[in-house]
């Protein structure tokens, strides 16, 4: 009598993370263009049919794989407590953030510049879990008496993660290893506080430019900043 096979138990969150992780690995060599449920399915070693049951369309896979760096970012940076709900960042340790969210940019340059395109992308951004816990903290920080008055922050946020997630590129041009690579982290994580904590000019010695930056935005600007942020939080 033959003998019988047994058959593999199957673990389709196994399989679903297996895609994933293939997918993640794809993206960040050779960006979304390059990306296929066929050959994600193939370095992730499972059937094509498969893949498919998972994610019906190769824009559904790279939709999923985003969100799925979105939560890589969001647990290194915000912490594993944070992510899973057990706290709310209402007033963020900017030192703790900064040094967080440097290190890890540069430990994942293709991943984190994917991400910040996708995002810019967005139609509604506000989906995105990091993005939505980075901007909101930060939000939360501009309403409380420790800020100066009138921050924008959609656009701060914006502007310093383009920092963020650029700055490896210079960092691994200039840096012969790992180490030099820290150096320059902290290099960036030290000069982005020292903006924020003083910014760059005197505005004793500039008073046109503090003139300019209170004074109200022009038409279709006007009154559009606060809606969008509160929409972001």
């Amino acid at each position: 009598m033959a003998e019988t096979r047994k058959r593999r138990a199957r673990n389709p969150e196994a399989t679903r993370e297996a895609i994933l992780v293939a997918a993640q690995t794809m993206l960040a060599k050779d960006g979304p263009e390059a990306l296929s449920l066929s050959k994600v399915a193939q370095l992730a070693g499972v059937n094509r049919g498969t893949a498919y049951q998972h994610f019906e369309t190769r824009e559904k896979l790279i939709a999923a794989t985003i969100e799925w760096v979105a939560d890589q970012i969001f647990e290194a940076v915000f912490g594993q407590a944070a992510a899973k709900g057990e706290r709310r960042l209402d007033e963020p340790d900017m030192l703790d953030v900064t040094d967080r969210l440097g290190h890890y940019a540069m430990d994942n340059p293709e991943l984190c510049r994917i991400w910040l395109l996708q995002l810019l992308a967005s139609p509604n951004p506000s989906q995105d879990r990091f993005w939505r816990e980075y901007s909101g903290s930060l939000g939360r920080f501009a309403e409380s008496e420790r800020a100066r008055p009138g921050i924008d922050v959609e656009v701060f946020s914006l502007v310093s993660l383009a920092g963020y997630f650029l700055w490896p590129i210079w960092a691994r041009a200039h840096s012969r290893n790992d180490d030099e690579r820290d150096r320059l982290a902290q290099r960036f994580n030290r000069e982005m506080l020292r903006l924020s904590l003083y910014g760059t000019l005197d505005p004793a010695k500039h008073p046109e430019t503090l003139q300019t930056i209170s004074r109200p935005l022009g038409k279709g600007g006007e009154g559009d900043a606060p809606a969008r942020q509160a929409k972001l939080r």
